[in-house]
């Protein structure tokens, strides 16, 4: 347990290493707009979409982590996420990569018809005002 007890507050390899390039896309990016140099803001703005890519591509094989909270053995960040090469449910990036999950089978429940209606037991008296409704 650390600073921040048992919370999994989403650290990867994935998105330290997105935000180190994106942190480095922006200084330079705002470098070059306080020198006026657009060769500079250019730079930092390729930087920027270096860092999403890199994100991306670390995110699809297995450095980023599936939306929520996980297992406590796998909340520290340099653990791999084994569920990346399915794809993650709702993941935009996983969807954009080609990988998504495969659906739950159908389960049908039969209704009623099918066995008749309930039978419950039979009352000897009036029906509590909790048991109504």
């Amino acid at each position: 347990m650390g600073m921040h007890g048992d919370h999994d507050l989403g650290h990867t390899v994935a998105g330290w290493t997105g935000t180190g390039i994106a942190v480095a896309g922006c200084g330079a990016a705002g470098a070059g707009l306080a020198a006026g140099s657009g060769g500079l803001l250019a730079a930092g703005a390729a930087l920027m979409v270096l860092a999403v890519l890199v994100t991306w591509a670390l995110h699809l094989a297995g450095w980023g982590k599936p939306s929520g909270p996980r297992p406590v053995t796998e909340q520290p960040w340099h653990v791999r996420d084994t569920s990346a090469a399915a794809g993650h449910t709702s993941c935009v990036g996983c969807r954009l990569g080609g990988r998504r999950p495969r659906a739950a089978a159908v389960v049908s429940v039969p209704s009623e018809e099918t066995f008749g209606p309930r039978v419950t037991a039979a009352s000897t008296g009036p029906v509590p005002a909790r048991a109504r409704g």
